[in-house]
This record gives structure tokens, sequence and C-alpha cells, in this order.
């Protein structure tokens, strides 16, 4: 047995703790994945206060919802990655929107419907698209997730990611490709 699938099995002990309440259970998984869930809100928001504020509402969530997680859903540590890729995003994302003044944010109301990454993660499909999105590298996934979950334009995942807007292009047009790819398979 590898290191990575005992640490994985591990994780996944303490969800079904945490799922139960146990509060020692959840004291141990925030000790366990911390350090590197936070390291992934930093790089998202790109600064600490949001990235903070976005670690504790995973971390809400995942003792809310530790009961939902299942083998399904990919990996323990990838389902709470993605957790707290998602709060950083939203966080991100309600931050710009408070930021706009005047009648100008009125163009950009936003259809609080499903999309259509929604749509495709409710469907049978959802654990093959989560384990396909997870093996993408963290730029292409953080591209993609942004572009189409949360509808950034390229100019707006440009200044999220800190990166020209040519890479974002090439980062989405890659994650694209390699998804379809492993879709296919």
């Amino acid at each position: 047995m590898n290191p990575g699938q005992t640490d994985q099995e591990d994780l996944m002990r303490l969800l079904f703790l945490v799922a139960r309440q146990d509060r020692r259970a959840f004291e141990q998984l925030y000790e366990k994945i911390a350090a590197r869930m936070f390291g992934l809100c930093v790089k998202l928001a790109g600064q600490r206060e949001l990235a903070e504020e976005a670690l504790q509402e995973a971390f809400i969530q995942i003792w809310h919802h530790a009961a939902e997680y299942h083998e399904g859903r990919g990996t323990p540590m990838g389902w709470m990655m993605t957790i707290a890729r998602y709060r950083t995003l939203d966080l991100i994302r309600a931050r710009k929107v408070r930021q706009t003044s005047g009648d100008d944010h009125l163009e950009h109301i936003e259809d609080q419907r499903a999309g259509p990454l929604d749509d495709s993660l409710r469907t049978a499909g959802s654990a093959q698209l989560t384990g396909c999105l997870e093996e993408l590298t963290d730029v292409q996934r953080d591209s993609i997730l942004l572009s189409y979950y949360r509808g950034f334009t390229h100019e707006e995942l440009a200044q999220a990611l800190s990166s020209p807007i040519g890479t974002v292009k090439s980062w989405i047009r890659r994650g694209l490709l390699a998804l379809k790819r492993c879709l296919e398979q």
C-alpha cells in the first residue's frame, strides 16, 4: 500500500467521523489538510484575508456536508480541495460585485440558475468529470472552473490569476482538450 493511499484512507476515516459530528476528528482533519487548502485559497485569491475567509467557509461546509462524501466524488482530498476552490471563487466573485458602484453593475447581473457545468456534474458522469478535472494541472482546472462555472471573462481570469491573457487562453484550451480526451476514454 502506498503512502498516498494510506493518507486518503485516513482522510476518509476522518470524514466518516466528522459526518457523525465528531469534533476531535474534525480537529485532526483540519490539522492534516488546512495548510494545503490554505495554499490553494491564497493562490486563487491573491490575498491572505480573502484566503482565510475562504478556508473558514470551506471547513464549515465540510463540517455540514461530510456525510455527503462518497468515493464517486473522487478522493477525499480532491473533494475537500474542490470545496475550498469553489468557496474561494465565490468570495472573489462576491467581492468583485460589491466593488462595482452605481448602475454599472446592471450590465453584469448574473443568472443564478444552474449552468451547464452544474447540470453536467449532476448527471451520471459526474464522478468521471470530477476525476478528469483532478487530472488537469491546477492552473488549467482553475481557469476552466472560473471561466465556465463562474462566468469569468478572459480579462477577469487574467487579473484573478495574475497572468497574461494569452497564457490564460492557452490554459483553458489545453485543459479543455485534456478533459475531452479523458472523457472519451
